[in-house]
């Protein structure tokens, strides 16, 4: 089930074949002739019109909304349900938000051998190894990340400004993770429970140099309006370890890899960002980038000038697809005067 947020009143939605289908008022119409209990036991919605509240809906939440949507692919465009809104809607006319839950935004990094091998290698050739050396020596060193600190994220069709601080601006295709429940010191090997879908997430990175050489900073270079965009959906019910992804720049393909490359698994990931620390249901945890991205293509010049020609610039078109999720599409633009 692909799972998104539409409308202006962001209502929780499922893709299918006949169109976006709005789960809260599928599964009232499927309750509405007596036979279903139209709320829980608390009196709250068994199917939430909200994209935080289904996931804190568990297991439940997530059968009922599966059963109002088969009842949904019987539905006309034209039908409504007992509050007055459109059942399922053409995809044509419905706009499409980030499937963000409100909730942390955790990234990995250096996560795919590819890329750190390439990144690593561009900051001293003489650091050149396989891929297999750099596997063993990421994981002799540990585990690294970041936080995204933000309070909108960008959706599907939505704008991305250039930071006005930067010449060499990057994107960076990544499978993200949705918890569905709290956890804290996860086993890696349960942390499968955990998960409640994955979506896409594009990290958009500063890549001049700013990052401090502190072990502890701001992170300025992964954070600032629009540094990150999520969607078009969230896939419910596939394996997060095992996801195709493509990213094009104006139509030109720059990424293409299989989240089964990641170094450290997303239960390995868990296991150690839940030490001593409560994830909750909505928090978000992205694996990192796999090569292909503008920094670890651009190889330094003799002066140890990064070339900017592979970066982002005002009027590109990033796309970044699955086939479990669907295709994320993002312009980027000057930023606001």
């Amino acid at each position: 089930m692909r799972i998104v947020v539409f409308g202006d009143d962001r209502r929780v939605g499922a893709v299918d074949s006949g169109g976006v289908v709005n789960l809260s008022e599928a599964f009232l119409a499927m309750a509405r002739d007596g036979s279903e209990d139209a709320e829980d036991d608390h009196g709250k919605p068994r199917v939430p019109a909200r994209l935080l509240t289904l996931i804190d809906g568990g297991q439940r939440a997530l059968d009922d909304a599966r059963r109002a949507l088969e009842a949904a692919r019987a539905t006309s465009s034209v039908d409504v349900g007992p509050t007055g809104r459109h059942i399922v809607h053409d995809p044509r006319a419905v706009l499409l938000h980030a499937p963000w839950p409100g909730r942390r935004i955790a990234c990995a990094g250096g996560n795919y051998p590819d890329h750190l091998a390439r990144m690593t290698a561009n900051t001293d050739r003489s650091l050149t190894r396989s891929l297999e050396e750099t596997v063993t020596n990421a994981r002799r060193a540990g585990q690294w990340g970041f936080w995204k600190v933000v309070d909108e994220v960008a959706g599907p069709g939505d704008p991305i400004p250039k930071p006005r601080r930067t010449e060499r601006f990057d994107y960076e295709g990544e499978v993200a993770i949705i918890l569905g429940m709290s956890v804290k010191d996860i086993a890696a090997e349960k942390a499968a429970d955990a998960i409640w879908g994955f979506t896409l997430l594009n990290d958009w990175s500063i890549r001049d140099g700013s990052d401090r050489p502190q072990s502890m900073s701001y992170n300025f270079a992964k954070n600032f309006d629009g540094c990150v965009s999520m969607g078009p959906a969230i896939s419910v019910g596939d394996d997060p370890g095992n996801v195709d992804v493509t990213l094009c720049v104006n139509g030109a393909q720059r990424q293409s890899f299989n989240s089964v490359g990641m170094i450290f698994s997303f239960g390995e990931i868990l296991a150690e960002i839940s030490r001593d620390f409560t994830l909750r249901p909505g928090d978000v945890v992205s694996g990192g980038t796999a090569a292909g991205t503008a920094a670890d293509m651009s190889l330094p010049q003799p002066t140890g000038r990064v070339p900017p020609d592979l970066f982002l610039k005002p009027g590109d078109l990033v796309e970044l697809s699955s086939p479990q999720v669907g295709t994320m599409t993002n312009y980027i633009v000057e930023p606001p005067a």
